[in-house]
């Protein structure tokens, strides 16, 4: 089958070693960009941000995303996607301080960590392990996600805890192909630039955490 085959090792040697450096480089810099955005978090949660404040950080980080392509190329682009990822925990400070006073809310939070490590680390093993090529699921996933956005913003209105529980379970499986998508073009050299790799990356193991986070807190309710 075409869409689901194994690289072989054939590829020039100077094509692997840099294929192994834009990997190496991105999984470095997405450590330090979680570990950036832990932090603003926590700065966000000791000063009780409100959840409009959260919001606000939020759609900042969304226009950020856009610079930080424009700037992948530079050598400002490392301290745009450490503005973007600052942003981002901000952003996120508001709703774990929600979980976090709920009953056994640290515990939660920490369930919610521990099980997107797993689902990362353990996906992205497999993709370098197998070296399988995951392109096909480019579409798949894209137009999955549209749906979910689109079921979100309906759900604003309607306000369904089961259909918010159902999003989030989608997001979760969507976030899960793309760690498999996103790590399979770093490895058969579809996506050369560590930057780049690093936000996409980055945002699925964003996405990944906050919607366990939710279905373990909307469980526990």
């Amino acid at each position: 089958m075409a869409f689901n085959h194994t690289y072989t090792t054939d590829k020039p040697v100077g094509s692997v070693l840099e294929t192994n450096k834009v990997l190496r480089n991105t999984y470095m810099l997405l450590g330090m960009t979680l570990l950036a955005s832990a932090v603003t978090a926590g700065i966000s949660m000791a000063l009780q941000l409100p959840y409009f404040m959260g919001l606000v950080f939020t759609l900042i980080s969304l226009g950020l995303i856009f610079v930080v392509n424009k700037k992948a190329d530079t050598s400002s682009g490392i301290f745009w996607i450490f503005a973007f990822t600052g942003c981002m925990g901000l952003g996120l400070g508001p709703m774990l301080n929600h979980y976090a006073g709920m009953p056994g809310g640290p515990m939660l939070i920490m369930q919610a960590l521990g099980s997107t490590a797993l689902v990362f680390f353990g996906l992205s093993a497999y993709a370098l392990t197998t070296k399988k090529d995951f392109s096909f699921m480019g579409g798949f996933l894209t137009v999955g996600l549209l749906v979910v956005i689109v079921a979100s913003l309906v759900n604003i209105f309607i306000g369904s805890s089961i259909t918010f529980m159902a999003i989030n379970a989608a997001v979760v499986l969507i976030m899960s192909g793309f760690i498999l998508f996103d790590t399979s073009r770093i490895i058969n050299g579809g996506e050369t630039n560590y930057i780049r790799a690093t936000v996409s990356l980055y945002l699925n193991v964003y996405n990944l955490f906050t919607s366990i986070l939710h279905l373990l807190g909307m469980s526990d309710d």
